[in-house]
């Protein structure tokens, strides 16, 4: 089955680019993902992560 998929792939032309840039994609999302977390204000992740503790609920229980 393997040989049979790679032999079609190696007929078409200019598909080598295709394994490089799925990991370039994948490494520059990681990258741009990372610098966000890295810089996001520690204030604004301690406001998060208090928001299951608030007493403002909106429920009508």
């Amino acid at each position: 089955m393997l040989k049979f998929i790679k032999h079609n792939m190696e007929s078409i032309s200019g598909i080598e680019v295709y394994p490089i840039l799925s990991l370039l994609i994948f490494f520059i999302f990681f990258v741009v993902l990372y610098t966000w977390v890295y810089t996001y204000k520690k204030e604004k992740i301690t406001e998060m992560s208090n928001l299951p503790f608030s007493d403002n609920d909106n429920d009508n229980q």
